[in-house]
């Protein structure tokens, strides 16, 4: 639905139902011949685009894996190509993708795209925290209940915080851009729903948890519910001017 999503952006569109059919019955038919990775949608499509690759691209990348897989040469490319040499290109796609974001959306919701991005940025820091901590030999279990956190803590490494936000980093950055949208649209209602969606979808842990149970960050859950009531109560007793999008305002209805 994200690549559905970009392409449009792109100038492309493609129905999302016949890809999602697609997504599931070639995955279902790997499975049937014993793959046990699912097919998905590359990440990237206005980048791929951009470097000229079209449908033929995608055709002659199938069959020359399916030849690399056939002869074995995969495992013997990846002994020989280090993972660095193949990061440029992921990074230059990563790029085009983040400056989309930016230049597709109108101008004035530019700080949603960027609220948005926080949980992402936070599941990452939270990535290389475990990594570190990892290669060091700690236990993590025994770090989450020791001193250390606290110690990382009081040097300014808020890694509870880093950890908290980044949870469900991908439904995280959907709801709070949404709630950010609508806030700057002045569509409080609309809001204050997605607001209250997080404080749902928080408190069974798809959002700011590590597992999905109940009343998993209630704190979190807590503060969507009141985001969601004051926005609420913005849309049905605030009087306040609607923006539209070419940056006028319009007075508020009788």
């Amino acid at each position: 639905m994200d690549n559905v999503e970009s392409a449009e952006a792109a100038g492309d569109h493609f129905p999302t139902t016949r890809v999602l059919t697609a997504d599931g019955v070639v995955s279902l038919i790997g499975c049937l011949m014993g793959n046990p990775f699912i097919n998905a949608v590359y990440i990237g499509h206005p980048g791929w685009k951009a470097m000229g690759g079209r449908i033929g691209y995608s055709a002659a990348t199938g069959l020359m894996v399916i030849v690399l897989s056939w002869f074995g040469v995969i495992s013997l490319m990846l002994a020989i190509i280090p993972v660095v040499a193949i990061s440029p290109i992921l990074l230059y796609i990563g790029m085009l993708i983040c400056a989309q974001a930016f230049q597709t959306t109108p101008r004035e919701h530019a700080p949603a795209v960027a609220l948005a991005l926080t949980p992402h940025l936070a599941a990452w820091a939270t990535v290389l925290i475990n990594g570190a901590l990892g290669a060091a030999g700690m236990q993590f279990p025994a770090v989450h209940a020791g001193e250390f956190v606290a110690k990382m803590q009081q040097n300014g490494v808020l890694f509870h915080g880093l950890e908290v936000m980044g949870g469900g980093s991908i439904l995280t950055g959907l709801v709070l851009g949404a709630i950010g949208v609508f806030v700057i649209e002045r569509k409080f209602i609309n809001a204050s729903a997605f607001a209250l969606a997080g404080a749902v979808l928080t408190f069974f842990g798809f959002m700011h948890g590590e597992a999905i149970g109940l009343g998993v960050t209630p704190g979190v859950a807590f503060a969507y519910l009141a985001v969601a009531a004051f926005l609420f109560g913005v849309a049905r007793y605030g009087a306040v001017p609607v923006m539209e999008r070419t940056g006028t305002v319009a007075a508020p209805a009788e």
